[in-house]
């Protein structure tokens, strides 16, 4: 039987809090929760086996302000956790792991010190995941807080060879808008990954979901629609199923 495709519902963390941002807007903030613990909790209950966590404190500061929370999630939980947002060097690659992170989301520093990143994927192999974060096509840092000249299929290209965990595409424009996935840009960075392709932004129904099976991708984030009902975490998990056999 094949592997159906992986939904990772999302956390993210902001002081301490699960919220959301509006197209990684930190002025357009929506809380969900003051109890990010009870919120994984609450996706492994209703079937999930992955979780996608992002410290948006540490991605906009580079302090991992959010870690002794994140260990908290991984001690309260069985699921398999995936962890982005200020992952700069390898102290921080090192004390994620050791806090029961599977595997780690590198974004800002892959781009701009590629020859460490390199290195790192060495190291850790199948542990870390490229963090393509994306504006019209160009690869955005630091928190999106700079959108480079860099196109993500050429970041993707740079990798392609590396023992990557996966690539991880966030297109901000769609991000927290509801308004479906960029399948486009999804298939033509298929071309250039060879290691699992995760699509996150927009993602809000079971239709989204069947359309990422056929670009393909290998798994898929899910936040804003989750936390308001407009998918439900059961609905999205036998949608994950479409197709395979």
């Amino acid at each position: 039987m094949a592997q159906r495709l992986q939904i990772w519902p999302a956390i993210d963390l902001c002081g301490g809090r699960c919220v959301r941002l509006l197209q990684g807007d930190y002025q357009q903030e929506t809380v969900y929760s003051d109890d990010p613990v009870a919120i994984a909790k609450r996706w492994e209950s209703e079937g999930a086996d992955f979780l996608h966590l992002v410290d948006l404190d540490a991605a906009r500061s580079g302090e991992p302000s959010n870690r002794d929370l994140i260990e908290a999630i991984a001690l309260a939980t069985q699921l398999t956790l995936q962890v982005g947002g200020g992952v700069r060097d390898e102290n921080g690659i090192k004390a994620l792991l050791t806090a029961g992170v599977s595997r780690l989301v590198v974004g800002t520093q892959a781009i701009k010190n590629p020859d460490w990143f390199r290195r790192m994927c060495e190291k850790y192999p199948n542990q870390l995941v490229l963090g393509v974060d994306a504006r019209d096509g160009f690869v955005a840092t630091d928190g999106w807080s700079d959108v480079s000249r860099v196109p993500a299929s050429a970041l993707v290209a740079d990798f392609r060879e590396a023992p990557l965990a996966a690539v991880v595409y966030t297109d901000i424009a769609t991000d927290g808008m509801l308004s479906g996935p960029n399948l486009n840009a999804l298939k033509e960075l298929r071309r250039f990954v060879k290691a699992p392709l995760v699509a996150s932004g927009g993602i809000h129904s079971v239709a989204d979901i069947h359309h990422l099976i056929d670009v393909p991708v290998d798994g898929c984030i899910v936040g804003k629609a989750l936390y308001e009902g407009r998918l439900s975490m059961e609905d999205a998990l036998a949608a994950s199923e479409s197709g395979f056999e």
